[in-house]
């Protein structure tokens, strides 16, 4: 249960299911929690104490509200795991170019945006 995120959600709502569609297309594990707008629940209104709004979601204690910036969030957590991937790949097939340096330098300054990332909003 520690892994998994809470996401804070309404059922119509177009917002709350681009989120769900991203973590479905990501894979990440996650507990999606319905919310009554005639009775909005207190950990609603604790993650989202200004808008009280959804979607929110919660991993580690720390909540990420509004859709767009979940979405922003879970796209570079994607974009670190491809980098990743891509560093490997250049580096078992041996190619010393431009490319792979010009990759391996934005991974790292991708990877530091990424650790500063994770110390605010928490690890996903």
């Amino acid at each position: 249960m520690a892994d998994e995120a809470i996401l804070l959600n309404f059922w119509p709502s177009p917002y709350g299911m681009r989120v769900l569609i991203a973590l479905e297309e990501k894979g990440i594990k996650y507990v999606n929690k319905e919310e009554d707008f005639s009775n909005k629940s207190p950990l609603l209104l604790q993650m989202n104490p200004i808008h009280k709004k959804i979607p929110v979601l919660i991993h580690n204690g720390k909540s990420i509200c509004e859709s767009l910036n979940i979405l922003n969030i879970l796209m570079r957590f994607g974009m670190i795991i491809l980098l990743f991937y891509l560093l490997i790949l250049t580096k078992d097939l041996k190619l010393n170019s431009g490319l792979t340096m010009l990759t391996l330098r934005y991974f790292l300054c991708f990877n530091t945006m990424i650790i500063s990332l994770r110390q605010n909003l928490g690890a996903f």
